[in-house]
Formats: structure tokens, C-alpha cells, sequence
């Protein structure tokens, strides 16, 4: 590879790692100078440069901006009303006494889909310590299952905003992507429980006195362990326990309470993803009757109403109006639904600009013949291909913490590389996504989260957190190995 081309790329991720960790710049404007810095040492003029950033920022927001902001509003909906409680609920009785990790860990995946990690582990953390209280102990493997499911999928399934950038940058069928995405969540799911079930009970004693005393109770706290707990069944909030979701407003005089059951809380939801999925597969089936496995197509006149309901924009203003309107009581005030929605859309805003920042990266790449030259000096490797954007996400990652912007990072590098080296799509969208996964800790705002909830500090949650993340990263590389045998 052209040494001149190579520092280029080397220093623009550079330049994103040390803006972000060393500046009180974000990773938006870091993306922003790392496309000056490599386009500049790549000799690509100055002007064309900008030209590039532009129009690969506004290519990239024109394929996915829309997605995403649907796709945190439905998130935000199912939050407030409490319907992502009652799918929690719903997952632990299904599971069934003595396989409460399996059910913790599933909520997680479930919930995290639409709702972002750090706000979807602050609402179902209580469903956790009251578990662990009724059991008289485990709440570390609770909570670290809760934790990493919801990992799994905010890293691996849109419409979270994070693959669903990468699937944008990357050309990758969407329906594919979560398809995929769901199966590597359920494959890794057993990684996540057995880790939690090892660690957890080595790191129980070691929760800070205030979380033991929370979860456990007093005696608890005073004994050091939780065996020392008072509890019972019954303190463990049945469903008619639950209060109403703050902020749908007062039910009129003489109707009941709001409360949106786990059927009709998981309809936002599934509902946009079957749609989505359907679109994939009928699609599929109409370029193999038309012996077209791959390029332009005509689309079959049958195939019109699934591309159109099943178009990710279209699927996902369904799945927002379900929301509003099946899981809100209709006396909650118009003004209320308005801010939530505000809100999830200021929470997009920055996912917004990064996305695009990454798809202007990215074109830099390739305008520069930076991505062409990456392309030669990886063929000429008997490394397989698909590890390059993994490991880029892994690095970026454990440098600046951000799985978001790892994989967004990951992914632009890749881009102008897909078509060189022949590199699906799909299987260079899971290589950003699964690489992002490794080694949460400090710099990770989400490692806080857990952290602190769970009551671990010090090399307890280095052991806990960090090491599950790394265990379930570990795990995706068998998986993407077989990912590539598929695809071919």
C-alpha cells in the first residue's frame, strides 16, 4: 500500500480517537476533521475534499435519517407508557421460576431494539432487584444479564440507530441485517448467561453496602450478604401492582387506570420488523423466479405492496402510529405526546450528524483512492476480509468507548471497499457491529450505568461488565465466520 495513502488513513482515525478523548470536541466533529486530515494528507485538493464530505453526508442522511428518527420515537412511546414493563413481565413468566437470568436476558435484547441501552436498563433495573430480593440473592448475574441482552441487540438489531447506520454507509438489505441480527442476539444469548451465571455469584459480596441495602434490604446491608435479606414473594410487584405510567394524564371519571398489556406493547414493534422482513423475502422470491440473484431487477407488479409497507420508512411510521395510538390512553394531552416526541428527537439529533459525518468520512476514503489502496493491501493478505471492519470497530471502540460511533467509523473505512474485495454487505455490516461490542469500561457511558446500578466498582466491574462484553465479542467471531461461509 501507497505509504503516503496508509498515513492518511492512520491518521484520520487517529485524529477521531484523540478529538474525542483528548478535546472537548464530539465525535461529530471529530469525523468532520478526520475527513480534512486524510483527504489533506492523501493529496486529494482541499476543495474536492469539502465536496466530498458534503454529498456523502447528505447521501447518507437521505437513505437512513428518516429511519432513525421514526425509530427513537417509537422507542421513547414505548418507554412512557409502560409497555416496555409489561413485555418484561410477560418474558419472566414465560421463563418460569429458577431461569430468571434467561428471562432478564431476553427482556433485555427485547426492550433494547427501540430503546436506547442506558435509558432501557434504568427502567427495568427494578424488575431486577425485585427478582433478586424475592430469591434472597443473585441480583449480579440478574443485572449483568439485563445489561448485556440489551447489548446484543443496541449493537446488532435495527431499527436501533447504530446498525442502522452501518446497514446505510454499507448498501446492506435492512431485512437481511435484522434478520441476521436476531439470530446472532439468540446464538450469543446462552455466551451472555453463562458468563452471568459464573461471575455473578463471585462478585456478589462484592456490591457497594448502599445497592445491597436497596436491593436486599437492611439486614442485608448489615451482614454484608445478601443471605442476611428480608423478603418474600410478596414483595415482588405482581402487574396490578404497578403504578400507571407517569405523564399519560388522569383517566376521566369512572374509566380505569391505563394499562397496555405485553400483546399490544410489543405491536410498535413487531409489526415494523415483520413488515420490513416480509419485503426482504419477497423480494428474494421475485429475483429468483426472474433468475436475477443479484443487480437491478424489474420489480414484479406482486411485489409492490410489500416494497411499499415494507420500505423502512413506511414500516416505521406504521410502527410510530401504533404507538401513539394503541399504546396511549386517548385522554393523554396532545402537548404531552408532543414532547416525548421532541425529546426522541433531540435524543437522535447527535446519531443524526454522526451518521452523516461517517457517510462524508467515508467518501473522502474512497474520492482519495485511500479505500482503493486499503482494498489491494488487504487482498494481497490470506486474512479474511471480513475481519478488517471488525477489528477497525473494535479498536475505535476500545479507544474512545462509543460501540455508536465504532461502528460508524467501521463502516465508512469499509465502504469503498466492498466492491474492490467483494465483501457482502451483510457480512461487512455484522463485522462493524459485532467488533463494537469488545471491552466496555470507562470510557463507555453505558459501563456506568450498569456499573452503578449493580453496585460493582474496581476491578468487580471490570470482571463483570467488561469481561461479558469481551466474552459476547468473542463469541461473534465464530459466528461471522460462519456468516461468510453463507454469503459466500
Amino acid at each position: 500500500m501507497d505509504l503516503q495513502l496508509l498515513l492518511a488513513l492512520l491518521l484520520g482515525i487517529a485524529t477521531i480517537i484523540v478529538v474525542v478523548l483528548r478535546t472537548r470536541l464530539d465525535a461529530f466533529v471529530a469525523l468532520i476533521l478526520a475527513s480534512v486530515v486524510t483527504g489533506a494528507v492523501a493529496g486529494q485538493p482541499l476543495l474536492e475534499t469539502i465536496t466530498s464530505i458534503t454529498t456523502g453526508f447528505g447521501n447518507t442522511l437521505a437513505s437512513i435519517g428518516l429511519v432513525i428518527g421514526l425509530g427513537v420515537g417509537i422507542g421513547k412511546i414505548l418507554e412512557v407508557s409502560g409497555a416496555a414493563d409489561s413485555l418484561a413481565r410477560a418474558f419472566l413468566r414465560a421463563f418460569g421460576k429458577g431461569r430468571e437470568e434467561w428471562a432478564m436476558g431476553s427482556v433485555g435484547a427485547l426492550v433494547s431494539i427501540p430503546v436506547f441501552c442506558d435509558s432501557g436498563y434504568v427502567i427495568m433495573n427494578p424488575l431486577a432487584r425485585s427478582i433478586a430480593r424475592v430469591k434472597r440473592g443473585g441480583y449480579v448475574a440478574l443485572a449483568l444479564a439485563l445489561g448485556c441482552g440489551m447489548t446484543l441487540t443496541h449493537h446488532m438489531v435495527p431499527p436501533t440507530p447504530g446498525p442502522l447506520a452501518v446497514s446505510g454507509l454499507l448498501g446492506a438489505d435492512l431485512g437481511l441485517v435484522i434478520l441476521t441480527g436476531l439470530v446472532f442476539t439468540v446464538i450469543l444469548l446462552p455466551v451472555v448467561i453463562l458468563y452471568a451465571r459464573w461471575v455473578g455469584p463471585q462478585l456478589e459480596d462484592r456490591v457497594v453496602p448502599a445497592v445491597r441495602e436497596a436491593v436486599y434490604g437492611r439486614a442485608a446491608a448489615l451482614t454484608g450478604g445478601p443471605r442476611g435479606a428480608v423478603g418474600s414473594a410478596d414483595d415482588r410487584p405482581e402487574d396490578d401492582d404497578v403504578p400507571p405510567p407517569a405523564g399519560v394524564g388522569e383517566p376521566p371519571a369512572g374509566q380505569p387506570a391505563h394499562k397496555v398489556g405485553a400483546f399490544l406493547g410489543s405491536l410498535p414493534l413487531l409489526v415494523p420488523l415483520l413488515l420490513i422482513v416480509a419485503n426482504t423475502v419477497t423480494a428474494a422470491v421475485d429475483r429468483n423466479q426472474q433468475g436475477v440473484l443479484s443487480g437491478d431487477y424489474e420489480v414484479s407488479s406482486w411485489t409492490v405492496p410489500f416494497a411499499f409497507v415494507g420500505n423502512p420508512v413506511i414500516a416505521l411510521v406504521i410502527g410510530i402510529l401504533l404507538a401513539v395510538y394503541v399504546l396511549l390512553p386517548r385522554w393523554t394531552p396532545r402537548s404531552t405526546v408532543h414532547t416525548w416526541l421532541s425529546e426522541a428527537a433531540a435524543s437522535a439529533g447527535l446519531i443524526l450528524l454522526i451518521t452523516g459525518a461517517g457517510g462524508g468520512f467515508g467518501l473522502v476514503l474512497r474520492d482519495s483512492g485511500v479505500g482503493d489502496a486499503l482494498a489491494e493491501a488487504i487482498a494481497s493478505l490470506s486474512l479474511p476480509v471480513f475481519l478488517v471492519p471488525f477489528f477497525i470497530a473494535s479498536l475505535v471502540r476500545i479507544a474512545q468507548g462509543s460501540g455508536t460511533v465504532a461502528m460508524v467509523t467501521a463502516a465508512s473505512v469499509t465502504a469503498p471497499l466492498l466492491e474492490p474485495l467483494g465483501i457482502d454487505p451483510l457480512l461487512a455490516a455484522m463485522a462493524c457491529t459485532a467488533g463494537s461490542m469488545v471491552f466496555s469500561y470507562f470510557n463507555d457511558s453505558y459501563f456506568w450505568v450498569v456499573t452503578r446500578f449493580t453496585g460493582l466498582e474496581g476491578t468487580a466491574a471490570l470482571k463483570g461488565w467488561s469481561g461479558i462484553t469481551t466474552a459476547v465479542w468473542l463469541g461473534s467471531i465464530p459466528l461471522l465466520f460462519v456468516l461468510s461461509l453463507v454469503v459466500g
